[in-house]
C-alpha cells in the first residue's frame, strides 16, 4: 500500500530583475510504500529539496498533487498544517534544528509539548527512543556539550517520538564525520527494518546505499531509479556511483 503519491508535481518560480522562470520540477512522479526506505539524488540544482519541501508542506507547487494516506496534503488548512506536521511527518535536519538553550531532553520532548501531552506520555514515549539511539546517559546534556553524531541522533528521537507515519531527512549525514555518519545510517536501517517508513535526500552514495531504492532526479524529473533487490550495500553503493556519473555527463562518450 502506498503511503506517499506524488503526482505530476511541478515547481516554478519567477526569476528577480524580470528574467526566465526558474522551473524546480517539471512533473514529478513517485509513490512511497509503506514500510520502504526511499532515497533521493540529484546533482545541485536538481530540485531534489524543492520536492521534499513540498512533500513536507513547507512549500506549495505550481501543479501536480501530494498525497499522504490517500490524502491530499494541498488540502490542508493553513491553520491545520502545523498540526498536520506535527502528527504525521518526522523531520530530521542536516544542521540538527536543536535549540542551545533546552537540554537534549526537552528538544526531544518539544513535539510533544506542542501536541498537549502530558510528561507521563512523553516520558513512556522517550526511553525506548533514547535506549534505542545510544543517548539515554546525555538527555540532560545541552546541544553544545555533545558531538554532532550525537546532536543527531537526539533529533532522530525528537523526529521519532510523535510516532509519525513517514520520517523525512534532509541530507542527514552532511554534517558528520565518516564514524558518526555510519552510526546514523545503521539507526536509519534498524528503523526501516522495524517498519518505520523513510524518505531521504541526500548527496551521499554510502549513505543512499543504505535504502532499499534509490530516485534520481534531474532537471526537475526523475531521471532513473534503482532498487537495492538483496545487493549487499558495496554493490548498490557502486551502482548510485555509476548512476550518479551518468547523471552528471561523465558517462557518455
Amino acid at each position: 500500500m502506498a503511503i506517499l503519491e506524488v503526482k505530476g508535481l511541478k515547481k516554478t518560480y519567477a526569476a528577480r530583475l524580470g528574467g526566465d522562470k526558474v522551473h524546480a520540477l517539471t512533473g514529478v512522479s513517485f509513490s512511497v510504500e509503506q514500510g520502504e526506505f526511499v532515497a533521493i539524488m540529484g546533482e545541485s540544482g536538481s530540485g531534489k529539496t524543492t520536492l521534499l519541501n513540498i512533500v513536507a508542506s513547507f512549500d506549495k507547487p505550481t501543479g501536480g498533487d501530494v498525497l499522504l494516506e490517500g490524502r491530499s496534503i494541498l488540502q490542508i488548512p493553513e491553520d491545520r498544517l502545523a498540526a498536520f506536521r506535527r502528527e504525521k511527518l518526522g523531520f530530521v535536519f542536516q544542521d540538527f534544528n536543536l535549540l542551545d538553550t533546552f537540554t537534549l531532553r526537552d528538544n526531544i520532548f518539544l513535539p510533544l509539548v506542542l501536541a498537549g501531552k502530558n510528561h507521563v506520555e512523553m516520558a513512556r514515549r522517550l526511553t525506548p527512543l533514547a535506549d534505542a539511539l545510544g543517548i539515554a546517559d546525555i538527555l540532560g546534556k545541552f546541544p553544545y556539550e555533545v558531538s554532532g553524531g550525537q546532536k543527531q541522533r537526539a533529533a532522530v528521537a525528537r523526529a521519532l517520538i510523535t510516532d509519525p507515519k513517514l520520517l523525512m531527512a534532509d541530507e542527514p549525514t552532511g554534517a558528520l564525520d565518516s564514524r558518526a555518519a555510519t552510526a546514523l545510517m545503521q539507526q536509519f536501517e534498524r528503523l526501516n527494518r522495524e517498519g518505520q517508513t523513510i524518505l531521504m535526500v541526500t548527496h551521499s552514495a554510502i549513505a543512499a546505499s543504505y535504502a532499499g531504492r534509490v530516485l534520481f532526479i534531474k532537471d526537475g524529473q526523475v531521471f532513473q531509479q534503482i532498487y537495492r533487490a538483496g545487493r549487499d550495500r558495496q554493490k548498490m553503493q557502486q551502482e548510485i556511483a555509476d548512476t550518479l556519473l551518468l547523471l552528471s555527463g561523465g558517462g557518455q562518450g
